[in-house]
Order: structure tokens, then C-alpha cells, then sequence
């Protein structure tokens, strides 16, 4: 933990205005999918009134944050991060199944999504810990915990069956490189990621043949040219067995643990399978409301795929087709060019701290929003599956707005006393 002189800053101006303003175009965005003539604002019992309320919600908190002592944040990390697991413990329990994920605690007046809250206490949790003044991150027994923190709320929402939380968790590996870890475990992924897709697209004894032929070659120039490197030799060996088996258990997993629909999904994204009234038809109808906006869009309140259900899901995971259609690729692009702002200052200001914690907290909230940033777009515009993940400060949800807009609250709350004498 760093000992100095703090600094009064001021707030981060970029950050709170480009939050404020992708709350507004989420807000409107959300009001747009249920507009019906009538501008009954403050209406409770429609998405965009109870989103209305939930930002009033979130403006409190985010004031109240502010006021927190920077030290007080530090010292219950590890208390939110236990209380958030005991939460998503208690959804095994007391929790509510919605759409075959049973993810959520309905308390009446909200439905609480713990696993949306457990991304942020891993967060502050992983920053205490390597804060610690005898951890380095430089030791495996170091980062075996650093993994543990990351991991244990993995599983357990994975468990939830909430796949796309889930898969958020990996975002904590670019903090991770960033703290020290090699950036080979980095190439690791993307080989991961390659031969999952081979392995999903291409029949496994092809595809296994295939690797022998490959690595073979590799081998034998090996031999030619390194015929003493036999360290060499063995770890080309050792990767190409290890791809054999990981193909064989992506290609088992996925015919035997995978749901039929989940197949269909991967399927389509893949262009091995055609379902547009299917389990294909809300990436199809995504594709057409934002293909429809052409360059400028129909304008807002004016699109016909928006307002009339075309699209499920309109106001939470697929919120995006309602900006592509209404406000065309020109308001898209703006969209997409202030979350790549919020997510570049957020690196440059985690970039200038000079305390562990700040540093790999605000690193972590920038990964856990280019996450869901990358994901939600990436699946309205097919090039991901539909796994249902909410895009922060748009999508429609009490429970995620209150979560990203606690991440960035302290995330600014962190910067505006920072360490500036050691």
C-alpha cells in the first residue's frame, strides 16, 4: 500500500461526461423500444420509466462514492468481495430462474443479478490483494491466488448458468499482463481461441490429421537445422498432443454438454447452419434493423423494427439494432467511439496512479467494460453468438447500471486522490 502525499484533484472530466451521455443515448434508446405515441416519462410500470429511476438511483450512489474515503474503499475490498459471493451462493437457494439461468434474487421491488455486482467486487478484491506490500505477482504461489480471486466467482456463475458473465471474468488476463505475467499466456489464449473455432468448424479427425501433417514438418525442420535442441523437440511434442486432446474435448463438449440450442447458436455464427425463424431469428432480425438504418438512420422514435418487437430482447442484449436502425451507422459510430474513449482514458488514467490498488482497479473496470463493450456488439452484429450480455450504461437493467456506474464512480473517486510523492 503506498505511503506519501495524496493529492486533491479535480474529477476526470472526460470520464464523467462521456458516462453521463451514453446513460442519455441508453435512456433514450430504451424509451424508443417502447414508445407508443404517448411521452408518459415517469411511468413505473414501462423499462424506460423504471430506467429513469434507476439512473436517479445510480446519480446518488456515484455522489455518495465521492464522498467515501479513498482508504475506506481499500479496506472492504475483501468484505464486498465475500458478501457478493455469499449472494451468488444464495441464488443456489433463494434465487429466481429466468430464461433457464437461474442468476437472479427477486426481493419484490428488484430483481438483483448478483453476478453483475461480482465482476466489480473481483475487481476491488484482486487490487487489495496485490497491494499487499509482500506480494509482486511474481511468484506462482502469488498468482495462483490472483487466479483463485478471479476464478471462484467464474465457476460459481458459471453454474448459474450465465455464460456471458462468465466469459466477462477473462478480461482480468489483460490485468494480469499488464501486473507481469508473460505475454505468451496472452498467445496461449489466442491459439486457444483458434483451435476452438477449427475444432468447431471442422470435423475432428480432419482437423486432427491435420496438426500431425503441420507439427510433422515442424519437427523434421527441427531436426534439420536444431538437431540438438531436444528441449526444443520436446515441447513441439508436447503442444501438439495437448492440441490433439483439447480438440477432442471441444468437440466432446460441445455434442454433449451443450444444449441443442446453444449448438444452433454456434452453428449459425459459424455459417454451418441457416434459422432465421429459428433459434437464428433474433441475430436475423438484428441484422436487418441495423443494416435498415442505411448511413443516417430513420431518426428517433421512427424505427419500425424498434417499436414493433421485431427484434426480442430490443432494450436489454440487443439495444444496439435500436441505435443502428433509428440513428444509422453515423450514430452507431459515434457510440462506439465514446465507449473507445471512456475505455482509453480509464487505461490513461490508470496508467498515472501510483498505488497498486488504484492502478489495477481502474485497469480492471477498463477490461471489464471493453468486455461487455466487444461481446454485446459483436453478437447483435453477428460476429460472436448470442449469449445474452448487457452493453454498460445502454442496456436496460437496474442491476447493471448500478454495477459499471459503481465501477466508474470509485474508478474517478480513486483518481481524484491520487499518490503523487512516494
Amino acid at each position: 500500500m503506498g505511503k506519501g502525499q495524496y493529492s486533491q484533484n479535480q474529477l476526470d472530466s472526460t470520464i464523467v461526461i462521456v458516462y453521463l451521455l451514453l446513460i442519455a443515448i441508453g435512456w433514450s434508446a430504451i424509451f424508443a423500444t417502447q414508445y407508443d405515441g404517448t411521452f408518459s416519462l415517469f411511468d413505473l410500470s414501462s423499462n424506460h420509466g423504471k430506467q429513469l429511476l434507476w439512473i436517479g438511483v445510480s446519480g446518488l450512489i456515484f455522489f455518495i462514492i465521492l464522498g467515501i474515503d479513498r482508504l475506506f474503499l481499500m479496506n472492504i475490498s475483501y468484505l464486498v468481495y465475500g458478501l457478493i459471493l455469499l449472494l451468488l451462493l444464495s441464488v443456489f437457494v433463494i434465487g429466481a430462474a429466468t430464461k433457464g439461468n437461474l442468476n437472479w434474487i427477486d426481493l419484490g421491488f428488484f430483481k438483483l443479478q448478483p453476478s453483475e455486482f461480482a465482476k466489480l467486487a473481483t475487481a476491488m478484491a484482486l487490487a487489495r490483494y496485490l497491494d499487499t506490500p509482500q506480494v509482486r505477482f511474481n511468484t506462482w504461489k502469488q498468482r495462483a491466488v490472483a487466479f483463485a480471486l478471479v476464478g471462484v466467482p467464474l465457476l460459481i456463475v458459471l453454474a448459474q448458468g450465465d455464460a456471458g458473465s462468465a466469459l466477462v471474468f477473462f478480461s482480468f488476463v489483460m490485468v494480469f499482463n499488464r501486473e507481469g505475467l508473460s505475454n505468451w499466456f496472452i498467445y496461449l489464449g489466442i491459439y486457444i481461441v483458434f483451435i476452438s473455432l477449427l475444432a468447431l468448424s471442422l470435423d475432428k479427425f480432419l482437423l486432427i490429421g491435420g496438426i500431425v501433417v503441420l507439427f510433422s514438418i515442424i519437427l523434421t525442420y527441427i531436426y534439420v537445422v536444431l538437431p540438438r535442441e531436444r528441449t526444443v523437440v520436446a515441447l513441439i511434442v508436447g503442444i501438439m498432443l495437448v492440441s490433439i486432446g483439447y480438440i477432442i474435448a471441444v468437440d466432446t463438449a460441445f455434442h454433449s454438454i451443450l444444449k441443442p440450442h446453444q449448438q444452433d447458436r454456434i452453428n449459425i455464427i459459424l455459417g454451418k447452419l441457416e434459422d432465421n425463424k429459428g433459434v437464428g431469428y433474433n441475430l436475423a432480425q438484428s441484422k436487418i434493423a441495423i443494416g435498415s438504418g442505411g448511413p443516417f438512420g430513420k431518426g428517433w422514435l421512427h424505427g419500425t423494427q424498434t417499436r414493433y418487437d421485431f427484434v426480442p430482447e430490443m432494450s436489454t442484449d440487443f439495444i444496439f439494432c435500436s441505435i443502428g436502425e433509428e440513428w444509422g451507422f453515423l450514430g452507431s459510430l459515434v457510440l462506439i467511439s465514446l465507449f473507445v474513449i471512456l475505455i482509453q482514458r480509464l487505461i490513461t488514467v490508470a496508467m498515472r496512479q501510483r498505488t497498486v490498488y488504484a492502478r489495477v482497479y481502474i485497469y480492471s473496470i477498463a477490461s471489464i467494460i471493453f468486455m461487455h463493450f466487444m461481446i454485446n456488439i459483436g453478437m447483435t452484429i453477428g460476429l460472436l453468438p448470442v449469449i445474452g450480455i448487457p452493453l454498460p450504461f445502454i442496456s436496460y437493467g437496474g442491476s447493471s447500471l448500478l454495477s459499471f456506474t459503481i465501477m466508474v464512480a470509485i474508478a474517478v473517486k480513486l483518481d481524484s486522490e491520487r499518490l503523487v510523492t512516494a
